[in-house]
């Protein structure tokens, strides 16, 4: 009897015959058997692969630059009546008050009083109150910046806070595009060439983003090399999951996104000790050069050799998996292997309604997929809002950074243990509820409580860095094999949604400081009470058909020990 295997393994079927009755019974073998079997399901050749994998998405981590590059530099109004004609000055000298007007948050960012229209002739030193009219107050038109190392001071972008957070929206919308393109790359031409493409592309527009003349230069750039780039971690992802037995794909997955979050402090490091800008995004894009020698390094992934019918590659990096190894591959295997008959899957293709009309035939089903990309959106709004916002919890940003980063790394692995144990509902809602609960609460504690407040953020970014982890898991369970792949796509590319918008949230505290934390929150909390509307999949089978998927929860989808 087939039977169908989740684990994107080319199946095949060998003929045995049965020793009772002289019929003939199919035997289904994959790639995962030949794995667990015969060469090693993670010998040295899966560790050495993981590792340069591992190394990759790490660099990977670092490529959010842009919250330090475009990160909000305190400045002011710009003042020539005493003396001030460029964008580099004591920002707040002793007369500062007379000339910028006091707000609740300190002095005011984008006005000032009005000239009296005096001849005055202040200096640096000297500006009196007399100078400027303080019952009318005017925008600046040109600014004093705190620092000068940030594309902000760099291309004069005070008071233009929603140009300033388009970047990191415009990275993420290209993180969007990039899913379809690489996704195309990778099935037509190999997972090594989409791995190159996307490094190469990481390495060239990096650089020259390095040498913008202005912004709008440097936002084309920002989007091009996310557009072209970014498909790495993904194809990264798969090809270290790919080539590793079903024993150790889910603690190589949490692995490679521990790698991603360790990438991450790295980028705060780097940005602290290379504070100028195009020095850092240069020190930033200089290793991935050094990645394009993968493409003679890291073997093409044997699932799609296999899919493509490329047999003799495929044999090839088996043998030599299982030499690394100290394994041996039988010839049979190796041979069923690339005997896979042409009607095995026919079956699948007849009588197919669709998956548009499956979808509004089963309410089940329709109820998911309304319900997974909220998770999606939220979490990914959560994430990364949280890790944006965090440069702005005190003046030591870049360390504020690095253990928001760090903190997500033991979430990641604590979600391997409670998944199994608690479930992944209630692990899932839980940590959304939390999330909530901590990112609201940081609104209504005292500035006067910085170490409090630093303690209530690191827990709720520990918390949605759960749920992060745990949402493939989940959201796999909940489809049915035929259609799982294409609506966890569907799911995690909504859910992109979340991260484009997250890089805007930082404008928002110039209505009010709290309403970034008050929006995540709030988005928490809806995806984690719709958590509770999906059933449990804790011990059930993976389904394989929409009724199986439809009876998860009730006790026919339970594994049963034989």
């Amino acid at each position: 009897m087939n039977k169908n295997q989740e684990n994107g393994g080319v199946e095949i079927v060998v003929e045995d015959k049965d020793k009772e009755n002289g019929t003939v019974s199919g035997k289904a073998i994959d790639l995962d058997d030949v794995l667990t079997n015969e060469v090693g399901e993670f010998g040295l050749f899966q560790f050495r692969n993981v590792l340069l994998l591992a190394v990759l998405i790490l660099t990977f981590g670092t490529l959010q630059e842009y919250i330090f590059s475009t990160a909000a530099t305190p400045h002011r109004c710009r003042i020539p009546e005493c003396g001030e004609y460029e964008k580099m000055h004591d920002i707040k000298p002793e007369w500062i008050k007379n000339a910028v007007p006091e707000i609740s948050t300190g002095l005011a960012s984008c006005e000032k009083y009005a000239s009296t229209g005096l001849q005055v002739n202040g200096t640096l030193d000297y500006c009196p109150a007399n100078f400027f009219d303080q019952s009318i107050t005017i925008p600046c038109n040109d600014f004093v910046y705190a620092k000068d190392n940030t594309v902000i001071y760099e291309f004069n972008l005070g008071c233009k806070e929603w140009l300033r957070v388009l970047a990191g929206t415009l990275f993420n919308v290209g993180m969007l595009f990039a899913m379809v393109i690489t996704g195309i790359v990778s099935d037509h031409f190999g997972r090594k060439v989409a791995l190159v493409f996307n490094i190469l592309n990481l390495g060239i527009f990096g650089l020259m983003r390095a040498f913008s003349v202005n912004y709008t230069m440097y936002l084309i750039l920002q989007i091009v090399q996310s557009t072209l780039g970014t498909g790495v971690y993904s194809t990264a992802y798969i090809m270290a999951a790919e080539l590793v037995g079903p024993k150790y794909r889910i603690i190589v997955g949490v692995t490679c996104t521990a790698m991603f979050a360790t990438g991450e402090a790295v980028l705060g490091a780097v940005a602290w000790a290379i504070s100028p800008w195009r020095y850092m995004i240069i020190a930033l894009t200089i290793p991935w050069f050094l990645y394009i020698s993968y493409y003679w390094i890291i073997s093409e992934s044997v699932r799609w050799l296999l899919s493509k019918k490329k047999y003799s590659e495929a044999k090839q990096i088996l043998l030599t998996v299982a030499k690394v190894n100290k394994k041996e591959i039988s010839e049979k295997s190796l041979e069923a292997l690339v005997s896979a008959p042409p009607q095995l899957h026919a079956a699948a293709n007849t009588n197919n309604p669709g998956l548009v009309r499956t979808v509004i035939r089963s309410p089940v089903l329709l109820r998911r997929v309304c319900t997974t990309p909220v998770w999606w959106i939220g979490m990914t709004f959560v994430y990364y809002g949280m890790s944006i916002n965090s440069t702005s919890l005190s003046d030591t940003m870049h360390l504020n950074y690095i253990l928001m980063a760090i903190i997500g790394v033991p979430a990641f692995y604590v979600s391997a243990f409670v998944l199994a144990r608690i479930g992944r509902r209630a692990t899932i809602s839980g940590s959304f509820i939390l999330s909530s609960i901590c990112c609201i609460s940081f609104v209504f504690i005292s500035n006067d409580l910085p170490i409090l407040r630093l303690v209530i953020y690191l827990i709720g970014k520990f918390f949605i860095s759960l749920v992060g982890s745990s949402l493939y898991l989940y959201t796999c369970e909940l489809y049915p094999t035929e259609y799982r792949h294409t609506l966890l796509g569907f799911s995690s590319m909504l859910g992109r949604v979340g991260s484009i918008l997250a890089p805007l949230t930082p404008a928002l505290m110039t209505y009010y400081h709290g309403l970034p934390s008050l929006l995540f929150g709030g988005m928490a909390a809806i995806a984690g009470l719709l958590a509770l509307t999906q059933p449990e999949t804790l011990g059930c089978k993976l389904p394989d058909t929409l009724e199986e998927a439809e009876a998860i929860g009730t006790p026919s989808s339970k594994i049963t020990s034989s």
